[in-house]
C-alpha cells in the first residue's frame, strides 16, 4: 500500500515537472533560455517518472537504470549541440 502511494507520488511529480517546464515556453526570454528550462525540467521529470516505475516494476530494474543513464547522457549531449549551434548565431 505504501509503495503504491510512493510510486504515484514520483510519477505525479514527474508529470508536474513536465508541465512546469512547458510553462516557461510562454515567457519573454530568449529561445535558448526557453529551451534550457524546458530540457532541464523534462529531463528531471522523466527521471523521476522512471524512479516511480522502479517501484512499480522492480523486475525491470536494470533496464530502468539504463534508461535513466541514457536519458541523462542524451540530454547533456543535446545541450552541448544546441549551445554550439547557437554560438555562431550572434
Amino acid at each position: 500500500m505504501a509503495v503504491d502511494v510512493l510510486q504515484d507520488l514520483f510519477i505525479g511529480a514527474g508529470v508536474w515537472f513536465w508541465l512546469w517546464g512547458t510553462t516557461h515556453l510562454l515567457g519573454r526570454d530568449s529561445v535558448l533560455s526557453k529551451l534550457h528550462s524546458l530540457s532541464v525540467a523534462d529531463t528531471l521529470g522523466s527521471i523521476i517518472i522512471i524512479v516511480g516505475l522502479l517501484f512499480k516494476i522492480p523486475s525491470a530494474t536494470p533496464l530502468l537504470i539504463l534508461a535513466i543513464i541514457c536519458l541523462g547522457l542524451w540530454n547533456t549531449m543535446l545541450s552541448y549541440v544546441l549551445a554550439y549551434c547557437a554560438e555562431g548565431q550572434d
